[in-house]
C-alpha cells in the first residue's frame, strides 16, 4: 500500500534522516567569533577583502563585487549598463520573480518569453522574435541543472548589439564548455540566500571581466564611492575622478557575511561533485521509465550544479495527475517534491502593477502588465509536468537516489490506490 494511502514509505526518515542544509562547522564559529571580537563588522573589512580574492581566483580572474543579496545583484548589473526607463530586457518566463523584478525597480520593461521544454531555459526562437529597437539586453537564466544556450545566446546578443546578464543564482561553479558560468556574459549575477549551493545566509555576487563596468558596479553597491583599495588593476573606465561619482545607495554586504562565505566557498566543488554524481545516477534510473525524462543535458555543459533538480513528468503516459504523483512522492520519502516556478505572466509574487512608484505613465503600466505575455511552455511546465526537489537531498548517497526511484516505482505499479 502506498504512504500516501496509509502504507509504510519507502523511507523513515526518523532512523534515516535525510542530510541538513546549510552545512556548516567549528571553523566557521571560529570565524564569525573574531569578526564578532575584532569591531570590524560592517563592509570592505579583512573577510570581505580574503573573499574577493577566493572569488576572483575560483572564477578565472573574472572580477567580483559583492552585494546584499542576489536581487540587487541584478538590479545594480541593470544600472551598471545604463539600463532605465523606456528600455526592454528579455527574460524567461519560467524564473523566480527577481529576474523580472530587478527590470522593473529601474524603470525598464520585462518583455516575458517562452522557454525550451526540454530544459526550461531560455527559448531562442522566441527570444529573437521579441527583440525590437528598444531592447537592451537579455538575461538568460541557468536553472534545474541545465545551463542555458550561451553560445547561441552570444550571437544573438552581438547580432543585435545588446548586453547580456547571466542570471547564475543556481548555478555556482557550474560550466559551460571551458568557462564557469557567470562569467560569460557581460555581467554575471549569484544569489548567496539561504537555500543556495553557495550561501552566506543572504548576499549576492557580481562578476565581470570589463573594468568599466566592474568599477561602476563597485560605485553603485557603495553609494556611489569608488573603491580605494581596489584587487585588481582597474583604473575607473568611464568616471575615472575619486569620491563619490555616480547617484546610488547602500548594498554591501557585511564581515559576518564574507565570513560566512569564505568558509563556503571551502566546500563548494566538493559538494558540487557529489550533488553531480547523484543527479546524473538518479537521471539514469529515470530514462527507464515510461511517463518519467530527465532534463536534456547539452553536451557543452562540461559541470552542472543543481540548486534544484528536476525531472520531467508525462501524466497522459503514468495515468496519474502530477500534482497527485508529487503527493505520493512526498509521503514516501519524507521530502517535499514540488512544481516548478510559476509564470512570471500568472505568478503570484511577481505583481509590479501593485507598486504606486512604477505608475510612471499609461503606456508604462500597459507595458509593464505581466498578463499581455503568452506562455504556453511555461504554463505546461507548471501546472503538468515538473517534479522537482531541493539540491540538499542530493548530497546523500547513491543509495538515496535509488530509493526516489524505487518510490516512484512503487507508485506507478500501485497506482489504482490513487483513484
Amino acid at each position: 500500500m502506498l504512504a500516501i494511502r496509509g502504507g509504510v514509505p519507502i523511507r523513515d526518515t526518523n532512523k534515516n534522516p535525510w542530510p541538513e542544509w546549510p552545512v556548516w562547522n567549528h571553523d566557521d564559529h571560529t570565524r564569525l567569533s573574531s569578526i564578532l571580537d575584532s569591531g570590524v563588522w560592517s563592509y570592505s573589512g579583512p573577510a570581505e577583502s580574503k573573499c574577493l580574492e577566493l572569488l576572483q581566483d575560483y572564477f578565472d580572474g573574472a572580477m567580483p563585487v559583492l552585494v546584499a543579496n542576489g536581487t540587487v545583484s541584478l538590479q545594480l548589473a541593470l544600472e551598471a549598463l545604463d539600463i532605465g526607463y523606456g528600455d526592454e530586457v528579455i527574460v524567461p518566463g519560467l524564473t523566480w520573480q527577481a529576474t523580472a523584478s530587478a527590470v522593473v525597480d529601474v524603470n525598464a520593461i520585462p518583455i516575458l518569453v517562452d522557454v525550451d521544454p526540454e530544459t526550461w531555459c531560455i527559448d531562442l526562437h522566441a527570444c529573437e522574435k521579441a527583440i525590437t529597437k528598444n531592447t537592451k539586453a537579455i538575461i538568460p537564466v541557468h536553472l534545474y541543472g541545465c545551463i542555458a544556450d550561451m553560445d547561441a545566446l552570444r550571437t544573438l546578443a552581438k547580432k543585435h548589439h545588446l548586453y547580456l546578464i547571466e542570471d547564475a543564482s543556481h548555478m555556482h561553479g557550474a560550466m559551460w564548455k571551458n568557462q564557469k558560468v557567470g562569467t560569460i556574459g557581460d555581467i554575471g549575477s549569484f544569489s548567496l540566500q539561504m537555500s543556495k549551493i553557495l550561501t552566506c545566509g543572504e548576499g549576492g555576487i557580481l562578476l565581470t571581466k570589463n573594468h568599466n563596468y566592474w568599477d561602476r558596479l563597485e560605485a553603485l553597491r557603495n553609494c556611489g564611492r569608488k573603491r580605494q583599495n581596489q584587487i585588481t588593476d582597474a583604473t575607473g573606465g568611464l568616471y575615472g575622478e575619486e569620491g563619490n561619482f555616480v547617484h546610488s545607495g547602500n548594498y554591501r554586504i557585511t564581515e559576518f557575511q564574507a565570513g560566512l562565505l569564505v568558509g563556503q566557498m571551502t566546500r563548494l566543488d566538493n559538494q558540487n561533485a557529489v550533488r553531480e554524481k547523484n543527479a546524473l545516477h538518479l537521471d539514469s534510473l529515470l530514462e527507464t521509465c515510461d511517463g518519467l525524462q530527465p532534463m536534456r543535458r547539452d553536451a557543452r555543459e562540461v559541470r552542472r550544479s543543481f540548486f534544484n533538480y528536476a525531472f520531467r513528468y508525462d501524466s497522459k503516459v503514468t495515468g496519474i495527475s502530477t500534482s497527485i504523483f508529487r503527493q505520493a512522492l512526498s509521503a514516501e520519502l519524507g521530502m517535499p517534491f514540488e512544481a516548478s516556478y510559476q509564470p512570471l505572466n500568472d505568478c503570484s509574487l511577481y505583481r509590479p502593477l501593485t507598486k504606486k512608484r512604477h505608475m510612471l505613465s499609461l503606456e508604462y503600466i500597459k507595458k509593464l502588465n505581466p498578463l499581455r505575455f503568452e506562455l504556453p511552455v511555461c504554463k505546461d511546465v507548471y501546472s503538468h509536468s515538473s517534479v522537482v526537489f531541493h539540491h540538499k537531498f542530493l548530497l546523500g548517497s547513491i543509495e538515496d537516489m535509488d530509493l526516489i526511484f524505487q518510490a516512484c516505482e512503487k507508485i506507478l505499479d500501485h497506482k489504482n490506490e490513487l483513484d
